[in-house]
């Protein structure tokens, strides 16, 4: 197959001084690097390399992983270049890169490669797939929709754990939850954040909002991660978070979180969903968002513009999310004060609304 390439001298190089351009190829290839990240998590590349303690030859390798050599061999090469693995030139061997073997091998306390594996590679690249169709308004689909299927609820939510309950841990060290007794966690998940907050925080008790199937699967995780005094403090109430009643009694909760929701529902219903969290705050309460944002400005950064690109596949009705953008409507929803800081580098933020005392 003969492929098309950029005649040479056409594309001119960037000359100084001038603004950054695109590189079209590294971005219209970037799926290649992404597959070769996700398949090497799959076959288990990164675990075996680390079990072994010492750097592995392709056929060493080859034999750990299951793997006929040649077509390992080229995976491999894909893996070096992205930079995932080290290769040594004179003994022809492979190692993981730090990053790789921090994050991505299953035995490290900060792995969070099923994020990755399942939710980013599994699920998602196949809606992506169908971003065009999507813009257009041939096909509507929504979470509530897609999570109806047992499968997709129970794979979304367990490989969003492990990486939630880091995050979470870092958003409240950020926001201490000191003395909070009452907390209440919107479209919460695998109850991660709830989790996390009923342990660092002795006395509180924790309400997770989620749809049913999703509820299943937090309950589970609950039952897997949590010590009994933590998982009788943490609950799961089965309801859509964009219905317009809450099972939930006004003024009685101290903290009321939406972590990855508001780029996840349509627009139209963003002031229902802070004033339904308006109403379940007692006076002095506050409402945390964090989620997927770009920057104000609308230029950036990459990875959060790129989540909300994602979202328009699941969620066309949304809207991708700024800082300014979610202050706007929690002040319109009866928020006396709003502030707002970065979370994780590059792709979300934490916008805070206060509700007077």
């Amino acid at each position: 197959m003969q492929h098309v390439l950029p005649a040479e001298g056409l594309i001119p190089a960037a000359t100084a001084g001038a603004e950054e351009d695109v590189d079209l190829d590294n971005l219209a290839y970037g799926f290649m690097a992404s597959q070769a990240l996700f398949t090497a998590l799959e076959l288990g590349v990164f675990d075996k390399l680390a079990a072994a303690g010492k750097p592995l030859a392709v056929e060493e390798l080859a034999k750990a992983c299951g793997i006929e050599a040649l077509r390992l061999q080229t995976l491999l090469t894909a893996l070096v270049a992205a930079r995932c693995l080290r290769r040594d030139a004179a003994s022809k061997t492979y190692t993981n890169s730090p990053n790789i073997a921090q994050f991505m091998v299953t035995s490290s306390k900060a792995y969070y490669g099923d994020y990755f594996k399942y939710q980013v590679g599994n699920l998602f690249y196949a809606r992506m797939g169908r971003l065009a169709g999507i813009m257009k308004g041939d096909e509507a689909l929504d979470y509530s929709t897609w999570f109806s299927d047992p499968k997709v609820a129970a794979l979304y939510t367990s490989a969003q754990h492990n990486g939630s309950l880091a995050t979470a841990k870092s958003l409240f060290r950020k926001v201490p939850l000191t003395g909070v007794a009452k907390f209440l966690d919107v479209g919460g998940g695998s109850g991660a954040f709830s989790l996390t907050a009923a342990r660092m925080v002795p006395g509180l008790h924790a309400t997770v909002l989620e749809l049913p199937e999703v509820c299943k699967e937090g309950r589970r995780l609950l039952d897997k991660d949590a010590r009994p005094d933590e998982k009788a403090r943490v609950e799961f109430l089965e309801l859509d978070a964009t219905s317009p009643d809450w099972p939930v009694e006004p003024a009685s909760k101290e903290v009321v979180l939406m972590s990855y929701l508001s780029g996840s529902v349509p627009e139209a219903i963003l002031g229902q969903l802070y004033g339904n969290a308006m109403k379940a705050l007692l006076p002095g309460g506050k409402l945390i968002v964090h989620d997927f944002m770009v920057d104000d400005s609308m230029d950036g950064p990459a990875l959060g513009a790129y989540w909300a690109l994602q979202h328009v596949t699941v969620n066309p009705d949304g809207i991708g999310l700024s800082p300014g953008m979610v202050s706007d409507r929690m002040k319109a929803a009866g928020f006396a004060k709003v502030e707002a800081f970065d979370m994780i580098a590059r792709m979300t933020k934490v916008v805070i609304g206060h509700k007077s005392h």
